[in-house]
C-alpha cells in the first residue's frame, strides 16, 4: 500500500517498575493526498502514536510495537536509526504543536530551513538558502527575504508555526504529521494556517495526519477520522458520515460538546474524564462514563466493527 499503513500498533511504558500500554492496538492508515485527522481528549495516546510513527519516543522506558508500521510497504519499527533519521524529515514530518519549543532560539529561521534542506538534498549552502526564502514565501510570510534572518522570537506565533511547516514540507515529504497545528494561535490565524496545509497539500500530494481535540477544525480539514479514546481507537469514519450520524457514544458526546446556535453555545458536559492508561478497565474504556453502558461493556472490550460503509465502531451497544 502507498502512504502510512498502522496495523496492531502497541506503545508501551515502564515506570516505577510497572509495565502498561499508552496505545494499546490501534490500525491507521493515510493515503497520498488523503487528510485523516485523529482526535480524542488529551490523554488518548494521540500524541503517544505521532512520536512512536516518527520513532521519537523516549530510548528508556518506551517501546513501540507493531504488526505493521509501514511507509509506502517499508517497515520503519525494523529499520536501524541511522536509516530512519533519512526517512525522518525526508519522507515523513511533523509540526509540533508549539513552535517555540520546535525551533532553535539561536538561529534564524532561514538557517534552520537551510539545516533540514541540507541534511536530506544534495545542495550548496546558497542553493538551500535560495530554498528557503522561497519556502518562506511559499507559506506566506511578508518579505521572506528580510524574515529569514529574523530569530524566532522576533516572529508572532503565527509566523513562527508558517516556520515550522516550512522547515516540515521543505523536502516534499510523502506523509505529514501536524500534532495540534493551531492550539497556540487566535481564531484568525488558526484558520490561515489549516488554509495553508490544505493549499501545500494539494500541491505536493501530501498525506497528512492531523492530531487534534478540536472537532471544528475536523470538519474544515479532514476527510476521514479515526475517534481516539484510552489508547484505543473506538470509531472510524468518513468526516461527513461521522458529523452526521456518530455511533459510539464518547464521538457523541465530544460533538454535543460542541457549542450549537440553537443552544445560545451552550456546552453539554461529558462527565468524567480519560482514565489512566496504568489502571485502564477490563472491558469497554468508556464505560464508567457512558449512559448506555450494559454489563458486557464493563466485562469485555469490544473490537472495531465496521456497521456502515467504511464506518466502524468498538461498541456493544451500537453493534446490538
Amino acid at each position: 500500500m502507498k502512504g502510512l499503513e498502522i496495523q496492531g500498533l502497541h506503545v508501551e511504558f515502564s515506570r516505577g517498575g510497572a509495565r502498561y500500554d499508552a496505545v494499546a492496538g490501534i490500525d491507521l492508515a493515510v493515503a497520498p493526498g488523503e487528510t485523516l485527522a485523529l482526535v480524542g481528549e488529551s490523554g488518548s495516546g494521540k500524541s503517544v502514536t505521532a512520536l512512536a510513527i516518527m520513532r521519537l519516543l523516549p530510548e528508556q522506558g518506551a517501546t513501540a510495537r507493531a504488526a505493521r508500521l509501514h511507509l509506502d510497504g517499508e517497515a520503519l519499527l525494523d529499520l536501524p536509526e541511522r536509516a530512519m533519521r533519512r526517512i525522518r524529515g525526508r519522507r515523513i514530518s511533523m509540526v509540533f504543536q508549539e513552535p517555540m519549543t520546535s525551533l532553535n532560539p539561536v538561529l534564524t529561521v532561514g538557517e534552520q530551513i537551510v539545516e533540514a534542506l541540507r541534511e536530506h538534498l544534495p545542495l550548496s549552502r546558497a542553493e538551500a538558502w535560495a530554498q528557503a526564502v522561497a519556502l518562506l514565501e511559499r507559506v506566506r510570510i511578508p518579505d521572506a527575504a528580510a524574515k529569514a534572518r529574523d530569530y524566532p522570537h522576533r516572529l508572532s506565533g503565527g509566523m513562527r508555526q508558517r516556520v515550522v511547516i516550512a522547515i516540515a514540507l521543505a523536502c516534499r515529504p510523502d506523509i505529514l504529521i501536524a500534532d495540534e497545528p493551531t492550539t497556540a494561535l487566535d481564531v484568525t490565524i488558526q484558520a490561515q494556517v489549516l488554509r495553508l496545509i490544505r493549499e501545500l497539500q494539494r500541491e505536493l500530494g501530501t498525506g497528512v495526519l492531523l492530531i487534534t481535540h478540536n472537532l471544528g477544525v475536523v470538519a474544515q480539514t479532514a476527510d476521514r477520522v479515526a475517534v481516539m479514546y484510552a489508547g484505543l481507537v473506538v470509531e472510524t469514519a468518513p468526516v461527513r458520515a461521522l458529523f452526521r450520524a456518530p455511533l459510539h457514544p464518547y464521538t457523541r458526546g465530544l460533538l454535543q460538546a460542541l457549542p450549537r446556535p440553537e443552544n445560545d453555545g451552550a456546552l453539554s458536559e461529558m462527565p468524567g474524564g480519560v482514565p489512566d492508561p496504568r489502571h485502564r478497565p477490563p472491558g469497554c474504556p468508556f464505560a464508567p462514563r457512558c449512559t448506555l453502558a450494559v454489563p458486557r461493556c464493563e466485562a469485555e472490550r469490544p473490537v472495531l466493527e465496521t456497521l456502515a460503509p467504511e464506518h466502524g465502531v468498538a461498541c456493544w451497544v451500537a453493534a446490538a
